[in-house]
């Protein structure tokens, strides 16, 4: 008997195609090399998202600026039916700063076109 198997596809978890769509972002220069970045979006998986999200405007808008690198200082996320928003602070500097969370701003963005995340 070929295709023994018949009847298994009921028992396959349906695939749901990831489908964000990013609202925008709005940029506030906080002081000097603090910037904060309000970012939102639908069809979040998680805070993750949001957060990816945050961190490519943060690279993008640091190599406008003529920096090469950003700092990750916090990153609320909260999300209310379906839409979520977050705001995350950032220090943007021309060299690598101290600290765990930092970025290059050019790594950064190139990956944040590659997964088709839009920036600043």
């Amino acid at each position: 008997m070929v295709g023994g198997l018949s009847g298994c596809d009921a028992a396959q978890p349906s695939v749901t195609r990831f489908a964000p769509e990013y609202q925008g972002v709005q940029t506030t220069l906080l002081d000097g090399d603090l910037v904060k970045f309000e970012v939102s979006m639908r069809g979040a998986r998680g805070a993750s998202d949001l957060e990816d999200y945050a961190e490519c405007a943060a690279a993008q808008y640091a190599l406008i600026r003529g920096y090469g690198f950003a700092r990750h200082l916090r990153t609320n996320v909260y999300e209310e039916a379906g839409l979520w928003r977050g705001d995350a602070v950032y220090t943007i500097s021309p060299a690598l700063p101290r600290g765990l969370r930092t970025i290059d701003a050019e790594v950064v963005t190139a990956s944040c076109v590659e997964n088709g995340i839009p920036m600043v």
